[in-house]
């Protein structure tokens, strides 16, 4: 405990974020791997939070520590499944007929915005008619503080792997921006590009390209482990 006395605040920030970008998780089976490319993770104001980024096992694990650190309440038992349950109610609600699918993987919650309605093509920019649609999500996001949020973007094959990777990172990174400017706890928030890595249909037709064109974003339960 002296000894963590001694370091310097912005010292502790800068090892968490080094930290962070070891490990990455596979955003299918929540497993850590090595790294690719993770572009985001909040760092926390508090030296509670701080200290708590650094203990965790890995990049969710640390920020599940940090906010708990911080002062926000875990989730445990039943109450997880019924908050999720919850939390998800309201965001079918609220993204009905926008073009965002809502799915269910355990106590996570998956939202799958597909490109042709968040971006244009090869760009990061998001569409000027998608901002409602993030609006929304923001709103329940905000509401249901316990829940982290893990932004994904994801590409089909088409073109090099270099450049889907890094408009990957971009597309992701844009939403979890956006996130932010509406005030969205940034430790919350994690920012991941897969590139081609996870496709989701085919890349032998232009339907499943389309398909595997898209951001997904888990919100994941706050619990103690």
């Amino acid at each position: 405990m002296k000894i963590l006395q001694k370091i310097n605040i912005a010292g502790i920030i800068f090892l968490s974020i080094i930290l962070a970008a070891c490990s990455t998780i596979n955003p299918y089976t929540g497993e850590k791997q090595a790294s690719k490319a993770v572009i985001g993770a909040g760092a926390g104001a508090a030296t509670g939070a701080v200290v708590g980024l650094i203990t965790g096992d890995d990049s969710r694990e640390r920020r599940k520590h940090a906010l708990i650190g911080a002062g926000v309440g875990a989730l445990a038992g039943g109450a997880v499944g019924y908050y999720m349950d919850v939390q998800e109610a309201k965001l079918r609600q609220k993204l009905a007929g926008t073009g965002v699918s809502v799915t269910r993987d355990g106590d996570n919650i998956i939202l799958n915005m597909p490109g042709n309605v968040t971006f244009a093509t090869n760009s990061a920019d998001i569409n000027g008619d998608f901002f409602a649609v993030l609006d929304s999500v923001t709103i329940v996001v905000d509401e249901f503080d316990k829940t982290l949020v893990e932004v994904m973007g994801h590409t089909d094959s088409t073109g090099a792997n270099e450049y889907n990777q890094t408009l990957s990172e971009k597309r992701a990174n844009a939403v979890s921006k956006y996130f932010q400017s509406r005030e969205i706890q940034p430790l919350r928030l994690a920012t991941y590009g897969y590139g081609e890595d996870y496709p989701v249909a085919s890349n032998d037709d232009s339907t499943g390209r389309s398909q595997n064109r898209r951001v997904e974003i888990a919100l994941v339960p706050l619990t103690k482990s």
